[in-house]
């Protein structure tokens, strides 16, 4: 997800998805970060909460990809 700020508000936003799923033994994806909650609510989510979890889904991914 681009997290610019010139995000128009009206601009849907794009779903993090990699086409890389699994899920670890914590229901997060391995591929996009996103937890199982996360995928199952993306469809319904507004713009804000889609912001929301492409953020967290993100940071997954980069902690995860620190971790020794």
């Amino acid at each position: 997800m681009s997290s610019k700020s010139s995000e128009g508000a009206g601009q849907e936003v794009a779903s993090p998805c990699r086409r890389q799923c699994c899920l670890d033994d914590q229901d997060i994806c391995l591929g996009c970060g996103r937890t199982l909650q996360d995928i199952l609510d993306w469809g319904n989510a507004d713009r804000a909460r889609k912001r929301a979890i492409c953020v967290a889904a993100e940071a997954r991914l980069q902690q995860r990809n620190a971790a020794p």
